[in-house]
């Protein structure tokens, strides 16, 4: 019995539509509403980074990165995030003025992130305890949908590779478990339980690890107690929904390259148009339903014309 392209067509998105309701990874990889009391990140005070870099060092050291290595090839000295950096320091200079500052880079492990928002099969998502935004290349299919959506430019992506990965700070979650992650929401430059080498490694407590409504307490003690050292804001607290990495500084957060976002976050639309397009990867079996009745289309007519030219010879 023949089946018509059309028919084949419709059996494939039936198909995919019947595996949207046996299986949804993807609805289950995104976290709406975030509010977990045990959610960590970090604090990071302008006023206190000397530059040294010992946390870029730390992080590459920690997740097994490569180096990236000067014009002499002598010192690891990265100058923005990539393929082999999740984290490091840069210094700004104010375009009309004196003030310069130094500033750490990574992940800023927002609570409504927009790059798991994107990504179509669920391989970047939130932890439901932790609030950490990991990584999972299973699914991942290079779509870098997540680079274009990052409000930060965070995300990056390994073009030089056979076999490519995304490439953003993961908060060491490698380094430690939920259990210690829940007992440990101190301010001590070196933590009871390890957790992200940036944090342990600063010489001047510049960055410090914790439970996020604690680190947000700390941040606004420190404006209060010192009226006039710092710019009257904590970045994170809400800017596009808020986030896990929390910042203090001594200029305005524009100089320091941070983008001026609404206090909301990814907005519902976004989650609409992936769920719709791609829950149960019906798209993506539809997609691949076509593309293989072409190919086979294409490989019967290469056959037929192959025959006449032998029959011709």
């Amino acid at each position: 019995m023949k089946v018509g392209r059309r028919n084949a067509l419709k059996a494939i998105v039936a198909g995919g539509a019947l595996a949207a309701a046996k299986a949804a990874p993807v609805e289950a990889a995104r976290v709406r509403g975030f509010d977990s009391p045990d959610a960590m990140g970090m604090l990071y005070d302008t006023t206190l980074c000397i530059g040294c870099k010992a946390c870029v060092v730390a992080c590459r050291e920690a997740n097994g990165l490569e180096y990236r290595r000067d014009a002499e090839g002598l010192h690891h000295a990265p100058v923005d995030l990539d393929s082999r950096t999740k984290n490091v320091i840069k210094l700004y200079k104010a375009a009309d003025g004196p003030e310069r500052s130094f500033v750490k880079a990574q992940c800023m492990h927002c609570i409504d992130p927009a790059c798991a928002a994107s990504c179509m099969l669920g391989s970047l998502k939130k932890d439901p305890v932790t609030g950490v935004v990991g990584y999972d290349p299973t699914y991942c299919v290079g779509c870098r949908y997540c680079m274009m959506s990052c409000p930060y430019n965070v995300v990056k992506f390994e073009f030089e590779k056979a076999l490519p990965k995304v490439v953003k700070c993961e908060l060491c979650r490698h380094r430690v478990g939920t259990a210690a992650l829940a007992s440990d929401g101190g301010f001590s430059r070196y933590p009871k339980a390890h957790g992200p080498a940036c944090c342990e490694v600063c010489p001047r407590g510049a960055v410090v690890y914790g439970k996020r409504t604690e680190l947000l307490r700390e941040a606004k003690r420190r404006l209060g107690d010192s009226q006039g050292r710092y710019i009257p804001k904590v970045f994170g607290e809400t800017d596009g929904g808020g986030t896990q990495v929390l910042y203090l500084a001594h200029v305005d957060f524009e100089t320091i390259g941070f983008p001026q976002l609404p206090d909301h976050g990814i907005p519902d639309t976004a989650y609409a148009i992936q769920e719709g397009l791609y829950q149960g990867f019906v798209a993506p079996v539809a997609l691949y339903g076509v593309l293989g009745i072409v190919m086979l289309r294409n490989r019967k007519k290469q056959a037929g014309d192959q025959g006449k030219k032998e029959g011709r010879a």
